[in-house]
């Protein structure tokens, strides 16, 4: 069972995503808050699986309520929400330790499939989020990276750019013609060669090596 709460000063969103995933045998919707005081008691008390956070709360924003999350209490992944692809912001939010950004006119689908992907310990990533943050990556100065002594095989490179489109496993091994657990096996591995903890950071490595 994945327990989760709801962090938004709009009570209509808070109920719109309630009525999407109460219906889920494997969610339980265990609280929601309304401002960071709220927020933090909540997480505290509860300590859920999966917070999903409004970027633009009133007083103090999503972005500041994620990194005292982040640090205070690592088990509760957080999942931002916002209706911006602002990259500076999406940035941010990474930094700030955000497991997942997905847009507010994603479909019921593809929420679901995020909340699942970040239980498991994956990344999710809005598709135009991660456009939008790729965007960003190429455009910032960076500091020459050392070549990496084990360099990606062909086929890694390609799942790794599969993944920097913000595509779940699955997903990537449908359009491979590989196994989801293939896959899987291909990010860790991936992961482990990069020396990252999750897909973003492997991302963010890629743009700085030259590969995406």
């Amino acid at each position: 069972m994945i327990r989760l709460v709801i962090i938004d000063d709009h009570e209509m969103v808070r109920e719109g995503l309630k009525a999407i995933l109460v219906t889920e045998p494997d969610f339980s919707i265990v609280g929601e808050a309304a401002n960071a005081e709220q927020a933090l008691e909540l997480i505290e008390r509860l300590r859920p699986e999966i917070a999903l956070l409004d970027v633009r709360l009133p007083g103090v924003s999503g972005i500041e309520v994620c990194r005292i999350v982040t640090e205070q209490y690592p088990e509760t992944a957080v999942i931002i929400l916002t209706s911006y692809t602002d990259e500076q912001l999406i940035a941010q939010c990474i930094q700030a330790g955000a497991k997942g950004f997905i847009l507010k006119d994603v479909e019921r689908f593809d929420l679901k499939r995020a909340i699942r992907a970040v239980a498991r310990g994956e990344a999710a990533i809005d598709t135009k989020a991660a456009a939008a943050l790729l965007a960003q990556l190429r455009r910032v100065p960076l500091q020459k990276e050392e070549p990496l002594t084990e360099p990606l095989s062909s086929q890694q490179i390609v799942i790794l750019r599969l993944v920097a489109q913000g595509l779940s496993s699955r997903e990537i091994g449908t359009q491979l013609y590989l196994s989801e657990n293939t896959v899987k096996g291909y990010v860790q591995e991936i992961l482990h060669r990069l020396g990252v903890k999750n897909r973003t950071e492997a991302v963010m490595v890629a743009v700085k090596q030259g590969w995406l």
